[in-house]
């Protein structure tokens, strides 16, 4: 009889142990799924700058406002003279720097009062007109950008003679 207990007793522990070892005792080793974490949304961007609005760059109106007087593009001759004075270079080293900086195609328009001939006025014109270009040049500007044409005295801009022998610079 005592066997049969001790068989009994050992039964039951060993049911205990194997039902022990199947319970679960709260510490899960399985991994727990959690939600990702969501990042904040990126800060707005910076409001843009102001726009400025004024001239395009390499435009007529950019080369007018290269110098405060606003005569950037004009330079006057002495009656009879295709010679760059000092006001005149002054104008040119402006014109210069900025074609540098623009790259833009310009034409150097000569032009004359309305004293002499038409065939002269043409010559000293184009003289005029070369004048300019060839300072241009000499300031480092490529040659490549810049043309040159005489009108003589066919286009004035008003009665003032002064005012009509000029070598001016047209944005192409």
């Amino acid at each position: 009889m005592q066997n049969k207990f001790y068989a009994k007793f050992l039964i039951m522990i060993g049911a205990a142990l194997i039902l022990s070892a199947c319970a679960n005792t709260g510490s899960d080793d399985t991994p727990v799924v959690t939600e990702p974490e969501v990042a904040p949304p990126p800060p707005p961007p910076p409001p843009p700058e102001p726009v400025v609005m004024g001239p395009a760059i390499g435009s007529q109106e950019d080369l007018d406002d290269e110098l405060p007087s606003g005569s950037a593009s004009t330079v006057h001759f002495a009656y009879d003279r295709y010679d760059v004075d000092a006001t005149a270079r002054g104008i040119l080293q402006a014109q210069a720097e900025w074609l540098k900086r623009t790259n833009a195609s310009v034409i150097i328009e000569g032009h004359c009062d309305e004293r002499g001939t038409r065939e002269y006025n043409i010559a000293l014109g184009d003289r005029r007109a070369n004048a300019v270009k060839n300072y241009l040049v000499a300031m480092g500007v490529p040659a490549s950008q810049i043309r040159t044409v005489s009108y003589g005295k066919e286009r004035p801009i008003g009665t003032d003679h002064a005012a009509n022998r000029r070598g001016y610079t047209r944005v192409n």
